[in-house]
């Protein structure tokens, strides 16, 4: 993958607008003719796996309801927000220009943690990280791979309300950061790649785990793709 592929990616879009104002496209997803000035159409990823296949710890129902209309929203929304920012330019109405961006923000930051949630997970994940750079990098970001695993459960336990825990690359000091965000779309430090995201809102969890959050957070762990993560690391590195 070169430094343009990336950038375009889910992950590369993260790094690039990491205040998620603005977004990037996937390159499994359809795009409009760019040099038309309109806007890329987004679409509900498919998932590589079935609702059921990664119980107990995530269970069917709450992953249909989650996937199929709660993550379906965020893109819906997404589409809609760009629609009306290029019916803005047609017109040269830019009354709501505040209201249309803010969305473009929240659904699009909604929209690619999604795709890493889904795509960090599998029935054959949990465990440790088998990818030699990947634990190198824990163990001097966190001290071991307990030492993440206690960070991670207690920072996405204690998001206030609803958000993300996120176990974030940043490029400048070249160390792993486990991140809360509580609005998804002010996902901060700015300069960090999400290589890894649980979701911490109640539709995520509630049906099978009510309030018992960092339950469900430990259950994420034993369904982790570490293969998954460490390519995004090692992506992420390559390029920036």
């Amino acid at each position: 993958m070169n430094r343009r592929e990336y950038l375009t990616s889910t992950l590369g879009g993260f790094a690039l607008l990491g205040s998620m104002s603005a977004v990037s496209a996937s390159p499994n997803e359809a795009i409009r003719n760019r040099e038309s000035g309109t806007a890329a159409s987004y679409s509900l990823p498919r998932l590589a796996y079935s609702y059921d296949d990664l119980e107990p710890h995530i269970d069917a129902q709450t992953m249909e309801l989650h996937h199929s209309i709660h993550h379906q929203a965020y893109v819906n929304g997404l589409n809609t927000a760009l629609d009306k920012l290029a019916e803005a330019r047609a017109s040269n109405d830019f009354s709501l220009v505040k209201h249309w961006s803010r969305e473009v923000g929240f659904h699009g930051a909604g929209h690619f943690l999604h795709n890493l949630f889904w795509e960090t997970m599998s029935p054959d994940g949990g465990g440790e990280p088998g990818d030699a750079d990947l634990k190198t990098a824990i163990n001097k970001s966190f001290g071991s791979f307990r030492g993440f695993t206690r960070h991670f459960e207690a920072a996405s336990g204690a998001v206030e309300a609803s958000g993300w825990g996120v176990l974030a690359w940043e490029p400048d000091s070249d160390q792993l950061m486990i991140l809360q965000a509580e609005k998804h779309q002010n996902l901060s430090p700015m300069v960090t790649v999400p290589l890894l995201a649980v979701d911490v809102w109640e539709h995520a969890y509630y049906l099978r785990y009510q309030n018992r959050r960092t339950d469900y957070v430990k259950a994420f762990l034993k369904v982790v793709d570490w293969d998954v993560v460490a390519r995004n690391y090692a992506t992420a590195r390559s390029v920036l």
